[in-house]
């Protein structure tokens, strides 16, 4: 499954803004993660009309998590960035060419359509049990405990 690199980019905002309390600017969070303001503004927008960001506008405005990074989950930023469609699309393949099956035995999907829906399901159902929080929590984690606090100290710094 490939997603937008859009996603990764979300997901560290949100792990970013699940650090402060008070808005982000998209240009800070942009410097933060070195990615293209510009590029990093259309996700953030993404994130807002799903409801998961919101914006001050202003000399002091930027972004913020609209509830608590526990939850908030990975799903819901992958669906807000890159959509909420199946990586798999069926064109009912099986009924075409010189073999093909009849409509009328085709009454479930087959074995390659009920596969890509079960990994879909999988792919699906683990991003919704894990949180911007958790997140947070692995990165941290994975730094021996310093990444948010290195983060926090950063975005206090001009």
């Amino acid at each position: 499954m490939k997603m937008s690199s859009g996603v990764e980019w979300a997901l560290h905002s949100c792990v970013t803004l699940s650090q402060v309390r008070e808005p982000l600017p998209a240009a800070r969070l942009a410097e933060l993660h070195g990615t293209p303001p510009a590029y990093l503004a259309k996700q953030l927008q993404a994130l807002s009309r799903a409801g998961i960001v919101s914006s001050t506008a202003g000399s002091v405005g930027g972004y913020t998590l609209t509830r608590p990074a526990s939850e908030i989950t990975a799903l819901s930023v992958v669906q807000a960035v890159d959509g909420d469609a199946p990586a798999y699309r069926c064109t009912e393949i099986r009924q075409r060419g010189p073999l093909g099956v009849a409509l009328e035995s085709c009454a479930r999907p087959c074995a390659i359509a009920r596969a890509m829906a079960a990994a879909q399901e999988a792919w699906s159902g683990f991003l919704a049990q894990i949180t911007i929080a958790d997140l947070a929590a692995g990165i941290d984690a994975d730094s021996g405990g310093t990444a948010m606090a290195d983060v926090r100290r950063w975005l206090t710094t001009a």
